[in-house]
């Protein structure tokens, strides 16, 4: 949807047309094919990365495209509660308080389910939002309502970049 060429589909697209002419410079010895389908294979990589890259500071997120999101607050707060929970535990077990220890670990595990239950929430609002906005940018497109169509895609930037950040601290506690 956005004008700044971040698409995950774009670069797919593209990554198709460069493994056609890789092949194409195969079959025909052309080395022009094949250092533009390496560029052009290079590119989607790069169009792929950036489709996919937020930048966040605490729970307001920002997109290439310009969208913008705040975190559902349940992340913020099972953020909050986890390092507040790993501080007690930590504590407890510095000075020997195996209640303090357990009351940690227990507010540690709530605020793991509380950011889980956000990021979902995140996840899912994102996606909705985002097809809300595609369509309703097609719809808009159809009848000519240019200002509908620019608000549709606002709305698609502003999902996708909540759906991105959810997805990213997903990631980022799988690989932990």
């Amino acid at each position: 949807m956005s004008d700044k060429n971040t698409s995950t589909a774009k670069s797919y697209l593209d990554s198709a047309v460069a493994q056609g002419q890789s092949v194409l410079g195969s079959l025909t010895g052309s080395t022009g094919d094949k250092n533009e389908a390496t560029a052009r294979k290079n590119q989607a990589a790069t169009e792929k990365d950036a489709s996919h890259t937020v930048g966040k500071l605490g729970p307001l997120n920002v997109s290439p495209s310009g969208g913008v999101s705040t975190d559902d607050p349940n992340r913020t707060e099972g953020s909050y509660n986890q390092t507040i929970g790993s501080a007690k535990e930590s504590l407890g077990g510095l000075v020997g308080a195996e209640s303090l220890k357990k009351e940690g670990a227990q507010q540690n595990a709530q605020g793991k389910g509380q950011e889980a239950q956000g990021q979902l929430s995140d996840l899912g609002s994102g996606v909705k939002d985002r097809v809300q906005g595609t369509l309703g940018g097609i719809g808009a497109s159809v009848t000519g309502d240019r200002e509908k169509e620019e608000e549709m895609r606002l709305k698609h930037d502003d999902a996708k970049t909540k759906q991105r950040s959810a997805e990213a601290d997903m990631q980022k506690q799988a690989d932990a």
